[in-house]
């Protein structure tokens, strides 16, 4: 294990009916906030109402950012700095899932950055100034964005998507709702599911050596996901389904199980470039990605944590580790798609292999995949696993 500090400091106010604090914690930052939300989703389920009475009776100045799009644009990190400006914003409060939390920590930074903020703030890929305080109202489990101080932003134009990090894009407040993710339909609720699940394997399948800790409080992560999925896809408004999902988002990814590791993250990296091209939903990149990845690095070295992988999660009893990664694979594969998770890029839209290449450079290109993965990748490997994805996958 390697050494590492751990400290969060994002006051989490978890459970139902924990709204009426959310003008007390306000108080502490000033009056005028940053209200930002996605396509209007809070208005339909009625949170928007009671968010903006609550802050109207408390006497809050309410500027508005919404229409931010599920891979956040710098053009809407753009907009919502100049209302900060304008308006002498106090505090961001971003209402919506990973995107909407995400654009709202790139506006809460980027308005102490001078000059064009996408060459002197997301370029950059670490940001060591201040930020406006962010509080956070969640509705989806997917990103845990309400627990750690990063924020992934595109150019569409320019066909990118990267993360920037920095301690003050740290929520300074979360609020966790169950019931706010009751209307989140089956397909979000499961891509942001598939979301967690990579944040957990991307960790999990590293080559730290005496993480134990950390790998054994993953894989109860990764067993709770598999278990409650099923449930809110059949009982929407499942209390404990719901909430079981929303802790496990945000545990997944607030360095809990991946402080102490070092190493890149392969399958993000290919992700952001398939939502870079083609804007698909994050989530669904990852559950198509993440198998075949899985497949294509499948050897002799990578077999004992795949065969744990297998017995661990899926209970997988099979003597010959081969075997029994292969399994533990398929069974990863065949969840996926039993949530209705579309698994082939095709599904999903990308019909032709005329961009892979051009992709494959760029995951190598930026990131640090082909030097420091579980298993290094060349641009080679990226591709072949993308044309993989383009088909059906069996792995036994």
């Amino acid at each position: 294990m390697e050494n590492f500090d751990f400290y969060v400091t994002t006051d989490v106010r978890f459970g139902n009916d924990r709204l009426s604090e959310l003008p007390g914690v306000l108080n502490n930052f000033g009056k005028n906030v940053l209200l930002v939300y996605g396509g209007g989703s809070i208005k339909k389920s009625g949170l928007y109402d009671e968010l903006y009475e609550q802050l109207k009776q408390n006497g809050n100045h309410i500027v508005e950012l919404a229409g931010v799009d599920p891979n956040p644009r710098i053009e809407t990190v753009e907009k919502g700095v100049q209302l900060c400006k304008e308006n002498d914003v106090d505090v961001v409060l971003p209402v919506g899932g990973g995107s909407v939390i995400d654009c709202s920590k790139a506006i809460a930074a980027s308005v102490f950055v001078s000059g064009d903020l996408w060459e002197n703030f997301v370029l950059k890929r670490n940001y060591e100034g201040p930020a406006l305080p962010i509080v956070t109202v969640l509705t989806l489990a997917a990103t845990g964005s309400e627990m750690n101080g990063t924020c992934v932003i595109s150019n569409m134009d320019a066909q990118i998507k990267l993360g920037v990090h920095g301690k003050s894009l740290l929520p300074k407040v979360s609020f966790l709702d169950p019931t706010n993710t009751y209307s989140v339909n089956p397909y979000q609720t499961a891509a942001g599911s598939a979301d967690i699940l990579s944040h957990l394997i991307e960790n999990y399948f590293n080559a730290t050596p005496g993480t134990e800790v950390q790998d054994e409080i993953a894989e109860g992560l990764m067993k709770t996901v598999i278990k409650y999925l099923p449930v809110a896809l059949d009982e929407p408004d499942n209390y404990t389904a719901r909430a079981n999902l929303m802790w496990a988002s945000t545990l997944a990814l607030n360095g809990l199980v991946g402080n102490g590791k070092k190493g890149s993250w392969s399958c993000h990296a290919m992700e952001h470039e398939l939502s870079a091209f083609y804007d698909i939903t994050h989530g669904v990149g990852l559950a198509i990605i993440i198998p075949r990845w899985m497949g294509h690095i499948l050897d002799e070295n990578t077999i004992p944590k795949f065969q744990r992988f297998a017995q661990e999660i899926w209970g997988v009893d099979e003597e010959d580790p081969k075997r029994a990664a292969e399994i533990g694979i398929q069974r990863f594969y065949d969840f996926l798609a039993s949530c209705g998770i579309p698994m082939t890029l095709p599904e999903v839209g990308i019909q032709t292999e005329e961009d892979l290449q051009e992709m494959a450079h760029r995951a190598v290109e930026h990131s640090s995949i082909s030097t420091k993965g579980f298993v290094p990748l060349n641009e080679d490997d990226v591709e072949s696993i993308y044309r993989a994805c383009m088909e059906d996958a069996s792995f036994v």
